[in-house]
Order: C-alpha cells, then structure tokens, then sequence
C-alpha cells in the first residue's frame, strides 16, 4: 500500500508558471515508474508525463512537450512536474500515479486552474 500527495496547485496567468508535487508514504520512486495524469470538466483522464526509474528520457504529451517538466528527488521522495508558459486549455485537476504490480495508486488531485 502508498499514499500519494499532490501539492502546488493554483490560480495562474497564461503564460504564467506552477511547480506540482507528489509525496509517497514511502520510498517508491526509485523503483517504479511514476506519471502525472490530468481531467479537465467533462474530459477523460489523459497522460501528461512519464517518468522512467532511471536513465532514458520523460515522456510527455504532444499538448505539453518543451512547456512541461518531470522531475524525480529520490532524497526527498518527491516526484515534480514543473509547467512553464501555462494556457488556459491547461486547466484540470492534475493526478500522480504509480503501478505496482496490479495494482494503480493515485493521489487525490491539485487543482491547476489558468486564466486571465
């Protein structure tokens, strides 16, 4: 069993920036590969980031390639997404997730909300 925590969320600009955090109850990290997903209203679930256990390359939707950032602190047990030049089509709850085994785990969510 994991708990994930998402922080950082927020009201922001277009154009403007928000760093998301992920916790874990426990050291998983390092030994599993962890996404973010984002829903907006009325809209499916959709992959925004992958982070692979180590080495290789993140992976990221078309919709946020060279604007997103995923991150992984193996010290701190966090895993974050850093979102630069936001757009208002950025808005959703944004999830953290990890498969272990058969099992998926998710956060409860952070709001990211983008307008003027």
């Amino acid at each position: 069993q994991v708990q994930l925590v998402e922080s950082g969320g927020g009201l922001v600009q277009p154009g403007g920036s928000l760093r998301l955090s992920c916790a874990a109850s426990r050291s998983i990290f390092s030994l599993y590969v962890m996404d973010w997903y984002r829903q907006a209203p009325g809209k499916q679930r959709e992959l925004v980031a992958i982070m692979p256990i180590r080495g290789g390359s993140a992976n990221y939707a078309d919709s946020v390639k060279g604007r997103f950032t995923i991150s992984r602190d193996n010290a701190k047990n966090t895993v974050d997404l850093q979102m630069n030049d936001l757009k208002p089509e950025d808005t959703a709850v944004y999830y953290c997730h990890v498969s272990i085994a058969v099992n998926d785990y998710w956060g409860q969510g952070t709001q990211v909300t983008v307008s003027s």
